[in-house]
């Protein structure tokens, strides 16, 4: 840990990294989808395992053949992945299968050379290394992390999944120091009321983030799921923001600088700001509101397996707390059952819901709306466009139709108007 940052230092190697062209998060998504690889051979196994010598431990477990999750990667040179939100059980969301959007590469960092500095408005500039930030008092939390333009405000197509509609959302267990610990030990001076936070990505992403928010429950975090983080996920360190959209959690976070206004970068000027109706635009949008999604049935499973009882199943979360309720209606919206949330609901964390439904071969319209401790209720897509337009592009957080088709119980991606 040094302190006393010189000037010359801070020009000399850790500087900012502003001005460089990188892809948008809708950009990314929206772009064309790469070429997949063809599907493996089907797997086997022994009609009577039991008189079949099995297989032994192993350095490192790997999934049965038959269950095979995998995240789609799109975008151009698949900047990014999404989760398969369709097949996934619980609330915590496999490392390897944690979405990513990337404005950056993903850098190779040496964790032996890492370092992270605070400057600006403080009165002690210092530079943390890894084990520095190690030393500090550690928590853990569940959060979920979200990208800003999931959920595409455009319609999408018939057969479009829940990975394809929202996979850009993930939910896992952090490990980290609380910020404010370490704005503590360098001490924020009285104006310095927002933070700049640069990655060491080649062509890094800076995010000003009010200091009240770090303050708050910000977290450096770098473990993730009991281990260390994943590279594509900031290894060895990167800023946690409960609630907040994606792309304002730096990843490999290199600096954090401390003054009194924000820096109106790029990524809070020309895009992640929203166009409104009466011609303004909301700027510096960060906390997403409730959401939930049925996870199951969707397009995935292709068609309603039989007729007669079934669980619908899903995921709700909110940026601004814990999950209250959520209601599951088969007929658009036009009634509402009340769903069981699993425990523990937790605040800024994926929440997993269950309602019982029987299926009796008519056309069915599918729906789930969230509540949270707060009273706010998640929105049709209509309500949601009568207040911000058409021209939005994130944080989207209306409500998802699936229609199940009578007889033959096809299910697909549903707008109702």
């Amino acid at each position: 840990m040094r302190s006393g940052l010189s000037r010359r230092a801070l020009i000399a190697g850790i500087g900012p990294v502003l001005g460089t062209v990188a892809l948008s998060g809708v950009a990314v998504v929206a772009a064309q989808q790469q070429p997949q690889a063809q599907p493996a051979a089907p797997p086997s196994a022994p009609p009577d395992p039991s008189k079949v010598v099995g297989a032994r431990a192993t350095t490192n477990g790997g999934r049965s053949p038959f269950e095979q999750p995998a995240r789609t990667a799109t975008g151009l040179q698949n900047s990014s992945a999404r989760t398969p939100i369709d097949s996934l059980r619980g609330i915590i969301t496999p490392s390897d299968l944690h979405y990513i959007v990337d404005h950056d590469t993903t850098p190779t960092i040496d964790p032996s050379r890492y370092t992270l500095t605070i400057h600006g408005m403080v009165d002690r500039p210092t530079v943390f290394t890894l084990d520095d930030i190690q030393r500090f008092p550690s928590v853990s939390r569940m959060l979920f992390l979200e990208c800003g333009g999931n959920s595409g405000w455009g319609k999408q197509a018939d057969t479009a999944t829940a990975q394809a509609l929202h996979g850009l959302t993930s939910c896992s267990n952090w490990e980290g120091v609380p910020v404010r610990t370490l704005l503590n030990e360098v001490g924020v001076q009285p104006n310095g009321s927002w933070a700049l936070h640069v990655g060491w990505g080649n062509e890094s992403v800076a995010r000003s983030i009010p200091v009240e928010k770090l303050m708050d429950d910000a977290l450096i975090a770098y473990g993730q799921n009991g281990e260390a983080l994943r590279p594509e996920q900031g290894y060895p360190a990167r800023l946690l923001l409960p609630g907040w959209l994606g792309n304002s959690n730096i990843k490999w976070l290199r600096r954090i600088e401390l003054g009194d206004k924000p820096w109106d970068t790029k990524f809070e000027t020309t895009s992640y700001t929203t166009p409104m109706p009466d011609n303004t635009v909301r700027q510096y949008i960060f906390v997403w509101e409730p959401k939930s999604i049925i996870t199951w049935p969707t397009p995935a499973i292709g068609a309603m397996p039989a007729l007669g009882p079934w669980e619908i199943r899903g995921l709700a979360w909110s940026g601004r707390g814990k999950i209250a309720r959520v209601e599951v209606s088969a007929d658009g919206g036009k009634t509402w059952g009340e769903a069981t949330l699993d425990a523990p609901v937790l605040p800024q964390s994926h929440t997993r819901f269950h309602f019982p439904w029987t299926w009796d071969g008519q056309e069915v319209i599918l729906t789930s709306r969230a509540t949270d401790e707060t009273g706010y209720v998640q929105p049709t897509r209509e309500e949601l466009v009568a207040v911000r337009g058409t021209n939005s592009r994130y944080l989207n957080n209306s409500q998802q139709n699936w229609k199940v088709a009578a007889t033959s119980g096809a299910v697909t991606n549903y707008y109702l108007a």
